[in-house]
């Protein structure tokens, strides 16, 4: 147990909370950040460091390293006992987190759709497969479809042929229509267009398809083909891995918990990204799919508002303006279509983690009611995956956060329930 009491606690180690972090330590406040990966970066710059070829990733964690903040690797937060002290669980220990001010930089997840075969070995979350082969995966040689929505689908489809993956198609679900809109969004952005052309670069030569996405996933011990739609018409690709993911979830549980105010998806912030709870700020995903550019800025907003530094912040309004607009144009590029509603058969597992099917699910009339008479979301992933189908797919409203956040270990709850207790007395004795 820690009795460090700090200025700012960020937790989430991607770009938002790097920024948020540096920033921070750079007004002399003492810092601690907490990310629940054994490296920093999130999904995005996971794996880059200061030798990453990419400029802004190496100058924020050179920034970072400057900066001589302590950072919790493999730590995560499950609870909050009491206001302003956080529970911290790692595969080893439990760390209490005492803070003044709190900036959560959570980011987000991959939204699966569930499909017939979806649930076949090596079909996988498109951020879910690159991260498995920065982590060692052999790819090479291997043929990937990389399926799904999102301005996800190009970077992972780049990296996976960059590893020696053969990238059989890539398909996106999005139509020609709000694609032209939005690249009319991207020329704005000189910075966007150099990325964008860079990856189509890598990409000569791997088939893009819009209007096009994944109906069922063949095979028995494992993936073989996947079957796609475009328009009418229906075709099977032959592949050993299918990378899939309908764009991006906001990760909102720790803000939910805290009792910050949500709406449409995301944590509502004001202009200094402070949330609805007094002295807790948020930035990056969680407000809203926005990007890494958004995230930096925004991570930076909250930083300077926790350190008292106002006229800094408001500085950087007007670029994070220009971002959100970017955002927008993101959202409404990236849109659902109504078809992939009629994706799950009636008997397509759609709760992995207590095996519920779609219908079992579909006859409930809520969230609510489905947890109580089918489990669906009461597995380890407490909904994560789940939960974000069912919102599009019937419309429901997820709710009902609670602790622990996480799956926790016996050991770490007994920790917990001792220091409430410890809390009581001391209030008790006052």
């Amino acid at each position: 147990m820690s009795s460090t009491r700090w200025d700012i606690v960020v937790v989430g180690g991607g770009p938002a909370g790097m920024a948020a972090t540096a920033c921070a330590a750079e007004a002399s406040a003492s810092v601690l950040l907490v990310d629940d990966n054994p490296s920093l970066g999130g999904q995005i710059w996971r794996g880059e460091g200061e030798n990453s070829s990419l400029q802004v990733a190496r100058s924020w964690f050179e920034r970072l390293k400057r900066s001589r903040v302590e950072v919790l690797r493999g730590f995560r937060i499950f609870d909050q006992p009491v206001p302003g002290v956080l529970l911290a669980e790692s595969s080893e220990s439990v760390r209490e987190i005492p803070y003044s001010k709190l900036i959560i930089c959570t980011g987000a997840r991959e939204c699966f759709l569930p499909f017939p075969g979806w649930t076949l070995p090596n079909v996988m979350g498109a951020g879910g497969l690159q991260a498995m082969v920065k982590s060692g995966l052999p790819i090479a040689g291997k043929t990937v479809v990389v399926a799904g929505s999102g301005p996800l689908l190009l970077p992972v489809a780049a990296y996976l042929g960059k590893r020696g993956a053969k990238i059989r198609l890539i398909a996106e679900q999005a139509s020609r229509a709000p694609m032209l809109r939005f690249a009319a969004a991207v020329v704005s952005q000189p910075q966007k267009i150099a990325q964008t052309i860079g990856l189509m670069r890598q990409l000569v030569g791997a088939p893009y398809r819009l209007g096009c996405w994944p109906v069922e996933a063949k095979g028995e011990d494992k993936v073989k083909a996947v079957v796609l739609q475009r328009g009418r018409r229906q075709f099977e690709v032959e592949c050993d891995y299918l990378a899939c993911g309908f764009h991006l979830v906001p990760n909102l549980e720790l803000a939910a918990l805290l009792g910050c105010e949500l709406r449409d998806g995301a944590v509502q912030v004001d202009d200094a990204q402070q949330t609805s709870v007094p002295n807790v700020y948020c930035a990056g995903e969680p407000t809203g799919i926005g990007g890494v550019d958004l995230a930096l800025v925004e991570g930076q907003i909250a930083a300077l508002a926790a350190t008292d530094k106002p006229r800094e912040a408001e500085r950087l309004h007007p670029l994070r303006a220009r971002h959100r607009r970017f955002a927008a144009a993101l959202q409404r590029a990236f849109a659902l279509r109504e078809d992939l509603r009629k994706l799950p058969h009636s008997d397509t597992l759609l709760c992995r983690c207590e095996d519920v099917s779609f219908h079992r699910v579909a006859a409930c009339q809520s969230w609510r009611e489905a947890k109580l008479h089918t489990r669906c979301g009461m597995g380890p992933c407490q909904g994560r995956v789940c939960g974000a189908a069912l919102q599009f797919l019937l419309g429901w409203n997820i709710e009902s956060v609670r602790p622990p956040l996480f799956e926790a270990r016996v050991e770490s709850i007994a920790t917990e329930l001792a220091f409430e207790s410890t809390v009581e007395v001391s209030q008790g004795a006052e």
